[in-house]
């Protein structure tokens, strides 16, 4: 029997333990029966009102000293305002090992008690906005390697706000220790999109206040670049770094940093960091993320990792890196000598190595051009940036009151689906037989095809008509041909080995796409007018999804233009190689295949909307269309069926990749008084009265 000695004891060492709080339910119980604010409690407090929130929702905890009054406080209210009915068993919650609310404890502690998360309520808080409960399709399934998510967002108090609501208790006080944390205790990380790829690294996000507290500066000031600033390689947190046998990417300590060893077997050991004050997430890929709170910034983010890739830079970055992640370059193969798995081809990926392209479809500043002395010109496949000529405007067409533009949902998006691109180096020829089946470049004369004035021209981005033969990718050459004129190449390079690269890219981001505004209000099953009214307002419905939505879009766009990355740095000499060509995603030919297409296919609906309604546009942009119209809705304008039904092959409203969105709408002298000075209202249509130079 144990002695009065061994007891009273073991009671003292449970006095001197840390203290515990109540449940955080309960703490907002006591502080309402008190009456109090939030505000005011969190200026007793010394902290925000946001905090107080936090040790309210179990989002995060108290530290010491703050701890021991908030812990006192409690303990006084709930001496005078005790509960009415016996509460629910008491879970303690302790800043090195938050539960789940809402959720019994499990039989067994977790090993890892500091990376044990805390969870948001269930319920909203009293007063707080409705949020959209996120759709549960297309989620990935749980993976027990990575139980707390792709990715955190630590701030100064040492708290990591993760997916889902969970926040874990990060101790690191130096960036060596926060990797060692990531990669040790936190839980953080994703699964491959792909079997014979790599799972995703875990995503360490900071904010102002915890890069300060690990040694770096909160801004990152230069003269170059923003996106090409670094910490100089004598910085205290640089030698840090090297000094615990870890090692930096080519990039340096930028606002994305990536921390690595070389992996033992298949176990990785590599960390990524985004630094929020250094510009990490741009705000025009990111709208409103740099004034979030860290546990919004975690929602956002989470959900675009979940549904896109967990970010490994800006969103073209992100782009890029989702191809690869869903087209992986090897696979394992048996060695047919040894009998052992080695890596080998994956088909249907663009493989381990850098290719060159074609000189026509390089850049003016490429090796192959600057060394082989190429004058032979260059695809010119871009997006439109064309507008009317004002003489061409009829009497009709300048009474009639509203000019409307009309936006094509993720335009490169929808020419990337079922996009049939070269996997192989291209091979020369001399005066070929167009295919249309085969990805190339083409030099052949469209000069001799007729079109209406009053329509843009097919082939060429600003609308002209060619001067002569030209170099064109096969989609452009194609529709030459559908439109009923001969075309005759005198040369191409062509390649023999194709396939629908981008499929899986398309499939996953158009879903992403897709989910997204249906969180948001806007779904596949509304007619034209309801879907018109869903767009109207879904950026009012919840700003976390409208930023991931606007990620989710940038990436799109900012993917296919990292396919003919140009050197950057005023140090750059023609004719020198730069880091973007080392990559096997660098491949012009497929940016000018998507564009290409997508250019391409808002023609055909130009076409076919001025043979079904006899309306031509005043101008177009990239994706966007003006036409003038007798009302202020597309509805006005748009062709129907006497069913009510949309006639098909012009444009038609709804959420999917290629359909098509009001983007504006401004009165027809408006438009006609920025044709007359040279402007384009595509460009200005969304943005009311405010009319920028066309260069800017």
């Amino acid at each position: 029997m144990a002695s009065e000695e061994e007891l009273f004891a073991n009671v003292d060492a449970l006095l001197e333990e840390e203290p515990q709080l109540p449940h955080p339910a309960e703490r907002a119980r006591l502080r309402e029966a008190a009456g109090v604010t939030q505000a005011r409690l969190a200026q007793a407090l010394k902290t925000t009102t946001q905090t107080v929130k936090n040790y309210e929702n179990g989002r995060s905890e108290p530290k010491s000293p703050r701890l021991e009054a908030y812990q006192r406080l409690l303990r006084g209210w709930a001496e005078k305002y005790p509960a009415h009915s016996a509460p629910a068993p008491d879970v303690p919650h302790q800043p090195e090992s938050r539960k789940t609310l809402g959720s019994p404890p499990g039989p067994e502690e977790t090993e890892r008690e500091s990376a044990a998360p805390t969870r948001a309520p269930a319920a909203p808080e009293r007063n707080a906005p409705r949020r959209p409960a996120p759709k549960p399709t297309r989620q990935p399934a749980a993976d027990a390697r990575f139980p707390h998510g792709p990715l955190a967002v630590l701030d100064g108090d040492g708290s990591a706000y993760g997916v889902d609501g969970i926040v874990l208790d990060c101790p690191a006080a130096s960036v060596p220790e926060l990797v060692e944390w990531t990669l040790r205790e936190s839980g953080l990380g994703a699964p491959r999109l792909h079997r014979n790829g790599k799972d995703s690294d875990p995503l360490i996000v900071l904010t102002a206040a915890a890069a300060v507290k690990l040694g770096l500066p909160e801004r990152l000031e230069g003269h170059e670049q923003r996106r090409s600033l670094r910490l100089p390689d004598d910085h205290p947190v640089v030698k840090q770094v090297t000094k615990a046998k870890w090692q930096l990417t080519q990039r340096g300590f930028g606002p994305w940093a990536r921390i690595y060893r070389k992996a033992h077997g298949t176990q990785r050991q590599c960390v990524q960091l985004a630094l929020l004050s250094w510009d990490a997430l741009d705000e025009r890929s990111w709208p409103g993320l740099a004034d979030m709170e860290p546990a919004d910034i975690a929602r956002v983010l989470g959900v675009y990792a979940q549904r896109v890739i967990t970010p490994r830079g800006s969103t073209a970055v992100s782009g890029l890196e989702l191809m690869t992640a869903l087209r992986p370059p090897t696979r394992a193969v048996r060695d047919e000598t040894t009998g052992n798995w080695i890596p080998g081809h994956n088909p249907g990926s663009l493989g381990t190595e850098p290719m060159d392209p074609a000189p026509p479809e390089a850049t003016p500043e490429h090796p192959v051009v600057v060394n082989s002395g190429w004058q032979g010109g260059f695809l010119d496949e871009e997006a439109y940036q064309w507008v009317r000529d004002v003489d061409l405007l009829t009497d009709e067409e300048c009474h009639l009151p509203y000019a409307v533009g009309l936006d094509l949902n993720t335009a490169f998006l929808a020419a990337a689906a079922r996009l049939t691109v070269g996997l192989s180096a291209p091979d020369h020829f001399r005066a070929p037989q167009f295919n249309p089946k085969i990805p190339g470049s083409w030099l052949v004369d469209l000069s001799h095809v007729e079109l209406d004035p009053r329509l843009p021209s097919p082939f060429t981005p600003t609308g002209e008509r060619p001067a002569g033969p030209a170099w064109y990718q096969t989609h452009t050459v194609a529709y030459a041909q559908e439109l009923g004129y001969n075309v005759q190449p005198l040369e191409a390079y062509l390649r023999r080995e194709t396939g629908a690269y981008l499929d899986p890219w398309h499939d996953r981001l158009k879903a992403a796409y897709l989910d997204t505004l249906a969180d948001l209000g806007v779904t596949r099953d509304l007619d034209d007018n309801a879907f018109l009214a869903a767009m109207e307002r879904h950026k009012d419905a919840d700003p976390a999804l409208t930023a991931v939505l606007a990620a989710i879009k940038a990436t799109v766009k900012g993917g296919i233009g990292k396919l003919r990355e140009r050197p950057q740095g005023r140090h750059y000499k023609e004719g020198e190689r730069w880091p973007a060509l080392e990559r096997p995603t660098w491949r012009p030919d497929i940016r000018a295949a998507v564009i290409s297409k997508a250019r391409v296919n808002m023609h055909r609906k130009l076409l076919n909307m001025s043979r079904m309604t006899g309306l031509y546009p005043l101008a177009v942009l990239s994706d966007c269309v003006v036409y003038p119209s007798p009302g202020p809705s597309p509805l006005d304008f748009l062709p129907y069926a006497a069913s009510g039904k949309p006639q098909p092959g012009g444009f038609r409203l709804g959420p999917s990749p290629g359909m098509a969105k009001l983007e504006g709408v401004q009165e027809m002298l408006w438009a006609v008084d920025l044709m007359e000075k040279g402007l384009n209202p595509a460009r200005h249509v969304k943005g009311g009265d405010a009319v920028l130079d066309e260069g800017e």
